[in-house]
């Protein structure tokens, strides 16, 4: 069956509830509903396992050839293309006529703030494509498996926005235990109503930035939310559900979630890089307990990678064959890098670093995403990734080039002889995008989010730039001659990195979804951090 048939049979089965619930109109009303309720989910249910291994059949079948289902995605992508260099490419099929007429773009983030436009395939706040279909489909069928009754009616509550499953679906989300009514998006009319809800199982948000963000704001108004509840606003008055929130919050970041919601069992957010550090604050804090799962890793142009094992922890992603066409092109040092060609999915080297290649449909761009993931393994003929890095997040004042994973640990290892310290965020800026050198060496500006420490000592400062020499020699070698200055930490207010985040909405070039930039390149942005500066 086709989707389109798949979502028309489904809506036909919902629209035949109404008239069922009219045979139980001699029961009361409380009776009613509840059966309705359970019929809702149960067909809700239902339909989702059907949905589910329709497409799992797709996906065995899609792996077990990769290589006719890249082809089937080139022609795809062909068919509805509209670039320049369409009129080349008229009537070819071939995957090497394709790359031919159709060279590489690179597309670095600092060239995306520059142009102030997009380079990379456009993208809107859901991907309404068959990856996107496949990866909320499989993944609320793989998520309902490792944990049971988590789709159970009032179990799951989203508390941002944006939502952490990529496509949606045609039948009610009640049925499914979504809290958050259609068109409540205000962030603390979402929060409310999960707080309101003790039963919880599942906490979705669309990114675990955000997530820390709704956290971080809970214990700032959480006063203020405690009597909303108490108050009835919105809803009935709850008073032991607000005096339970003010027992919580009472006792501590730690564990805070579980304490909220003693049954919560999984937290739902979509990885889109440069997300690990928020995940790791909140596994380590408010969510300490808890399991972390991700639908979907999302680059923008579309879903690029099927989540299918909700019980691996830091995310293992299928590449699927089908549309939009992925490409893998080889990492390599140095000079090699240039004359590296990229390969298709079933030629993928377990153990190999590479960078995700997206092909765009619409304007036929064949872009470098920047994304780098390592193969750890296959699934039938398709490779099973994990995300490493970003290419366009490296630091570099005089060609030292410290990749953003390579930062990430100098940072966690100067954070853990902080004492008391936990890293919340962070964000770095060249001294020359600030103009901060004042005639010294060109250095790094770090900016910091950190719980349990409020003031930076020029020790712990110095600590940095000491783990940074310790993993890049070249740095150090740098830094013994002078060339570059030593790191220079900043320590921000709370809230700074949420208003940082909102000012990155606002750009026009802002790709979807929303990634966590670590190395600022616009002025204007650093700005924001440097504003809220305490220490």
């Amino acid at each position: 069956r086709s989707c389109l048939e798949m979502l028309l049979l489904l809506l036909f089965l919902l629209l035949l509830l109404p008239p069922l619930a009219v045979l139980w109109q001699r029961q009361p009303q409380d009776v009613r509903l509840s059966w309705l309720v359970g019929l809702q989910h149960r067909v809700a249910a239902a339909t989702l396992r059907w949905a589910a291994a329709w497409q799992r059949r797709r996906l065995e079948q899609s792996t077990l050839h990769a290589g006719q289902s890249q082809q089937q995605a080139l022609r795809w992508c062909l068919q509805g293309a509209r670039g320049p260099h369409t009129y080349d490419l008229f009537g070819a099929t071939d995957i090497s006529t394709f790359r031919n007429h159709l060279p590489l773009t690179k597309a670095s983030q600092a060239q995306e703030e520059e142009n102030e436009g997009q380079l990379l395939p456009s993208t809107s706040p859901q991907y309404y494509g068959e990856a996107s279909l496949q990866a909320t489909l499989l993944g609320l069928a793989a998520l309902n498996k490792a944990y049971p009754d988590v789709l159970a009616p009032g179990g799951t509550a989203c508390v941002t926005p944006m939502s952490p499953w990529p496509h949606p679906l045609p039948w009610p989300w009640p049925a499914l235990g979504q809290v958050s009514a259609p068109g409540a998006k205000h962030p603390r009319a979402l929060l409310l109503k999960a707080l309101r809800s003790p039963g919880l199982r599942a906490l979705e948000a669309g990114t675990a930035a955000e997530l820390l963000d709704v956290f971080s704001g809970l214990e700032a108004d959480g006063e203020e939310l405690a009597e909303a509840i108490a108050a009835g606003n919105p809803g009935p008055p709850l008073p032991r559900r607000a005096a339970e929130l003010r027992e919580a919050l009472e006792q501590g970041p730690r564990g805070l979630a579980l304490r909220l919601w003693p049954k919560l069992q999984v937290v739902v957010t979509l990885d889109a890089g440069g997300q690990a550090e928020a995940v790791a604050a909140l596994g380590a804090l408010w969510c300490q307990g808890l399991a972390f799962f991700s639908p979907a890793y999302a680059a923008s142009g579309g879903v690029v990678g099927l989540n299918l094992w909700p019980e691996q922890p830091g995310g293992l992603y299928l590449l699927p064959p089908g549309a939009p066409l992925i490409e893998l092109l080889p990492v390599k040092e140095g000079a090699q890098e240039e004359a590296a060609s990229p390969v298709l999915l079933a030629e993928a080297q377990k153990g190999e670093e590479y960078e995700l290649v997206l092909t765009d449909n619409t304007s036929l761009t064949r872009c470098c995403l920047g994304d780098v993931v390592q193969v750890v393994g296959a699934y039938n003929q398709c490779p099973v990734v994990r995300f490493v890095r970003r290419l366009g997040q490296a630091l570099s004042v005089r060609g030292e080039d410290i990749r953003e994973d390579m930062f990430s640990e100098a940072l966690g290892r100067a954070v853990r002889q902080w004492p008391g310290a936990k890293l919340l965020d962070h964000s770095c800026v060249e001294s020359s995008i600030l103009d901060s050198s004042e005639g010294s060496a060109p250095h790094y500006e770090v900016f910091v989010a950190l719980r349990g420490l409020r003031n930076l000592s020029e020790e712990n400062r110095d600590k940095l730039d000491h783990c940074l020499q310790e993993v890049s020699p070249r740095y150090k070698s740098l830094r013994f001659w002078g060339s570059v200055g030593p790191a220079r930490v900043h320590l921000v207010a709370q809230g700074a990195f949420r208003e940082l985040r909102a000012a990155l909405a606002a750009c026009r070039s802002s790709p979807f979804p929303p990634e966590m930039p670590r190395v600022l390149r616009h002025r204007h942005l650093a700005q924001c951090l440097q504003r809220r500066v305490v220490s």
